[in-house]
C-alpha cells in the first residue's frame, strides 16, 4: 500500500514566519519528483519556489492562491510507494518512508533540479489515497465557527505578526476562533475580526451621517508581502532612529565624461558602466575614509558597531514594491564587478526571483530617486544601517565653473544618517568627499 506523506510550509529563514501562496505548480492528482518545486509563495523578504522533498502523486493541497500560511502549516499530501513506478509516472518515489525525500526545502528555495513534466495519473492502487473528501482537497481556509466565550488557557498563535495585528485593533485572541491546523489562529481570522468589528455599528455610529466615515467606501489595500514589510521596516527607522539630512549640489559634468570615455574605450560589444555603478564606486571609497556611516546600533547594549566589509544596498523599484538588493563585499570590487553585480540584482528583482540572502545583510545604502525626475528627497535609513546617500536626478543648469557662467550637468546629494553613530562633521565631510569625487573623478584613482 502507498503511503501518504504530508508536505508542510517549511522554515524559509531570515526570521520568516508566514508566506502568501502565489501560484500553485501542481494539481491533485499530478505526479511529482523529488525536489520538483510545487508552490511559488510570496515572504515579507521575496517570491521563492518550494521544493516538495517527497517523490510520488499529489493528493491534496491546503490553501488558495492569495491566501497566507504559517510556517508548519500543511502544503499537500503526496502518497508514495512502488504503484507510482509501476504507472511509468516518472516520479522517483522508490521508499515508502519519510527519509525517502531530500531534506532540501529548509531554504526555502530548492536544489536547482529540473522540474519534470506534469502527469495527471489515478493508479489502482492509490485510489483510497487520492479519493479524499471534497473538503481536505484544495483545502481552503474554512470559514471561522461561531465566536467561543473567552477562555482562560493560552491562545496558540504561531506567527507574532498576528499577535501585533491584533493588538494594534484591540482584539481579543482568546474571542477568535481560528481556521488554521488545529485551531491555529491566522492574519485571515484577525483581518476578518478587524472588518466585522469595522463593518458592525456602534451607538455612535448609528446617530451618525454615513458620510461622516469617509474611508467607508474607500478601496483597501492589505498591506502585506514586500509593500507590508517595507511599511514595518520604514516605521520601526523613524521610530527609533535619530536621523539627520544634509544635501548639496554637486557639478556631474567630468563624472559623466569620464563614464562617456569609460564605455567608449570598452568597445561596442562590451557591458556598459552605469552611473549607478560609479556613484557605488565613489561610496565604497567615501565609506573608507568615514567607518562611522558604515555601521549599526545595538540598542540593548549600547554600542556602536563599525562593520568590517561594505554590503551596499541600492534601492530598486518593481512592479511589487520598493526593494534593496545588496551588492555583497562591494569594497573589494572594482566599478566593473559592481556593475555587473547591479545589473544581475536588478534583473532579479524585476522578474522575482531575488532570494531572501540577496535582500538583507546591507551596511549602507544608494537610492537612486533621479530616475523618478526629481532633484530631491529626504531619504528614510534603512534600518538597521546608518545612512543612506540620496541622488537626484542629473540635469543642465546654470553653473559658474572656473570663474565664468556655464551650463554645466548638475546633481544634488543628499545624506541621511544617523546621528547617534557620528556627529555632522563626519556626515559633512562623508558627503563632501563623494561631491568631491562627482566633480573630479580623478580622485578615485587614490583608492584604486
Amino acid at each position: 500500500m502507498p503511503q501518504v506523506l504530508e508536505f508542510k510550509l517549511p522554515d524559509l529563514g531570515e526570521g520568516l514566519t508566514e508566506a502568501e501562496i502565489v501560484r500553485w505548480l501542481v494539481e491533485v492528482g499530478d505526479v511529482v519528483a523529488i525536489d520538483q518545486p510545487v508552490v511559488e509563495v510570496e515572504t515579507a523578504k521575496a517570491m521563492v519556489e518550494v521544493p516538495c522533498p517527497y517523490g510520488g502523486v499529489v493528493t491534496a493541497r491546503f490553501g488558495d492562491e492569495g491566501s497566507e500560511l504559517p510556517v508548519g502549516a500543511p502544503l499537500l499530501t503526496v502518497a508514495v510507494g512502488s504503484p507510482v513506478e509501476s504507472t511509468g509516472g516518472g516520479a522517483d518515489a522508490d521508499s515508502g518512508t519519510e527519509d525517502s525525500g531530500s531534506g532540501n526545502v529548509l531554504v526555502g528555495y530548492g536544489t536547482g533540479a529540473p522540474p519534470v513534466r506534469r502527469r495527471r495519473v489515478r493508479p489502482e492502487g492509490l485510489k483510497a489515497a487520492v479519493a479524499v473528501p471534497a473538503a481536505s482537497v484544495e483545502a481552503a481556509t474554512p470559514a471561522p465557527s461561531p465566536v467561543p466565550e473567552p477562555s482562560p488557557g493560552p491562545v496558540a498563535v504561531v506567527s507574532p505578526l498576528v499577535r501585533r495585528l491584533a493588538r494594534q485593533h484591540d482584539l481579543d485572541l482568546r474571542r477568535l476562533a481560528g481556521s488554521g491546523p488545529d485551531g491555529l489562529i491566522l492574519r485571515a481570522d484577525v483581518e476578518s475580526a478587524i472588518r466585522s468589528a469595522a463593518e458592525a455599528p456602534g451607538p455612535e455610529a448609528a446617530a451618525s451621517s454615513p458620510a461622516a466615515s469617509p474611508a467607508a467606501d474607500g478601496e483597501r489595500v492589505a498591506l502585506r508581502g514586500v509593500r507590508g514589510a517595507v511599511a514595518d521596516k520604514l516605521a520601526r527607522s523613524r521610530r527609533e532612529i535619530p536621523d539627520a539630512t544634509c544635501w548639496v549640489d554637486a557639478d556631474a559634468t567630468e563624472l559623466m565624461a569620464a563614464r562617456a570615455a569609460m564605455n567608449s574605450a570598452a568597445g561596442a560589444g562590451a557591458a556598459k558602466v552605469s552611473v549607478l555603478a560609479l556613484l557605488a564606486r565613489v561610496c565604497t571609497a567615501a565609506l573608507a575614509r568615514y567607518p562611522e556611516l558604515n555601521s549599526t546600533v545595538d540598542q540593548e547594549a549600547r554600542e556602536i558597531v563599525r562593520l568590517p566589509q561594505v554590503h551596499l544596498g541600492f534601492a530598486a523599484q518593481t512592479e511589487r514594491g520598493l526593494v534593496v538588493p545588496v551588492v555583497r563585499d562591494a569594497h573589494a570590487r572594482t566599478t566593473e564587478s559592481i556593475g555587473a553585480e547591479i545589473a544581475r540584482l536588478t534583473e532579479a528583482a524585476r522578474t522575482g526571483t531575488l532570494t531572501p540572502a540577496e535582500l538583507t545583510g546591507g551596511t549602507f545604502t544608494l537610492n537612486n530617486y533621479g530616475v523618478f525626475g526629481v532633484d530631491g528627497s529626504t531619504p528614510i535609513i534603512n534600518h538597521p544601517e546608518a545612512a543612506m546617500l540620496g541622488v537626484g536626478r542629473i540635469v543642465p543648469k546654470p553653473w559658474v565653473h572656473e570663474g565664468q557662467l556655464a551650463v554645466r550637468q548638475v546633481v544634488q546629494l543628499s545624506l541621511t544618517f544617523d546621528h547617534r553613530v557620528c556627529d555632522g562633521g563626519t556626515a559633512g565631510g562623508f558627503l563632501r568627499y563623494v561631491a568631491d569625487c562627482v566633480e573630479q573623478p580623478a580622485l578615485l584613482l587614490r583608492s584604486v
